[in-house]
């Protein structure tokens, strides 16, 4: 690999909008570390990508379990010697059910803590343990960039609106504030990582058709995974503490 080979690694990559994601980062040149808890399932993605010219290999990461994080953080350590972006994209809704709109799992008066607990390991606190294990290799990059994947239903400003887009969704106490959580956390490292040079922005694909919302969506995810790579290949003068979708700034 030469000097000037940038590294991305996508955290749940093997399908969906991460896999689009990573798909696009190698077309861009970059080598593409598909992270996925699936050994198997990471490296058949892996192989896709590789087949189409990329340069594409599977990095078995689970968000949640701190010994597969810090063995990841190992393998890019010693097979690339740095990182040049982290797409944090793995997350789940944590519901059962297949709209969205009928997630009456998460209505907060009724909602089970225990699924609200493992929403959060996922969706925030795998971000930070992923972010924390991956900036020592982040920092030897003269461009690092950080993207959070978070969602249009985080924003406090739209889903307070009566009249918004959301209104027709029931209440929920784990998916939405989960994101609402982690395009804050973003904020937060943004604001200690930019006089270090890192751009770190939070993203909101859109309603892209994937297997959480059993494929009713009406972006691709190649739609929806443009966004992130736009952010994760900024210019130095590119914005930081961020939240876009495609469309523009998201309000908060």
């Amino acid at each position: 690999m030469s000097a000037q080979q940038k590294v991305a690694l996508v955290t749940g990559a093997n399908k969906g909008i991460g896999r689009a994601a990573a798909e696009q980062l190698a077309a861009l040149g970059m080598t593409a570390l598909i992270g996925a808890r699936d050994p198997q399932r990471g490296e058949e993605a892996a192989a896709a990508l590789r087949e189409a010219g990329g340069d594409a290999h599977a990095v078995t990461l689970d968000v949640t379990d701190p010994a597969t994080v810090q063995a990841a953080a190992e393998l890019v350590e010693e097979r690339f010697g740095h990182l040049d972006v982290l797409i944090n994209n793995a997350g789940i809704s944590g519901s059962g059910r297949v709209d969205p709109a009928d997630a009456r799992d998460q209505i907060p008066s009724s909602v089970d803590l225990d699924m609200v607990r493992r929403v959060f390991e996922t969706n925030v606190f795998g971000v930070i343990a992923v972010t924390n294990a991956m900036l020592p290799l982040l920092r030897r990059s003269a461009a690092p960039r950080i993207v959070n994947v978070s969602s249009h239903a985080s924003s406090l400003t739209i889903n307070s609106d009566p009249d918004g887009p959301f209104t027709a969704l029931l209440p929920s106490a784990a998916y939405t504030p989960s994101k609402t959580a982690l395009t804050a956390l973003t904020v937060q490292y943004a604001n200690e990582l930019r006089k270090d040079g890192f751009l770190v922005n939070a993203v909101a694909p859109g309603y892209v058709a994937t297997d959480a919302n059993n494929h009713t969506g009406h972006l691709t995810p190649a739609e929806g995974a443009a966004v992130l790579v736009r952010l994760a290949t900024l210019g130095p003068d590119g914005p930081t503490a961020g939240f876009f979708s495609e469309d523009g700034p998201v309000p908060w």
